[in-house]
């Protein structure tokens, strides 16, 4: 399966690094940036490790790896986009 933009998927955290997180996308790598993962928007949800699971959807599937946000509002932004095709 190849992500394509607007699309929600559950994701696993694969790697960390100061920029973001690489993740499993069911079978496929993506990459959030550390600014689309809710820890850096709330103290209340922890920094991102090696395997979280998060449920995210596909932003820039045209970057190599693809670009991801596990943002409630990216997603729900994706959601009306889609609707709106």
């Amino acid at each position: 399966m190849t992500l394509v933009n607007h699309q929600e998927i559950n994701v696993v955290i694969t790697a960390v690094a100061p920029a973001g997180s690489q993740v499993d996308a069911d079978g496929n790598t993506g990459f959030i940036d550390q600014a689309k993962h809710p820890s850096w928007w709330s103290t209340d949800v922890s920094p991102p490790q090696v395997g979280d699971q998060l449920h995210a959807v596909v932003l820039d599937d045209s970057r190599t790896p693809p670009r991801l946000s596990a943002l409630q509002n990216d997603i729900e932004m994706a959601r009306a986009l889609s609707e709106g095709e």
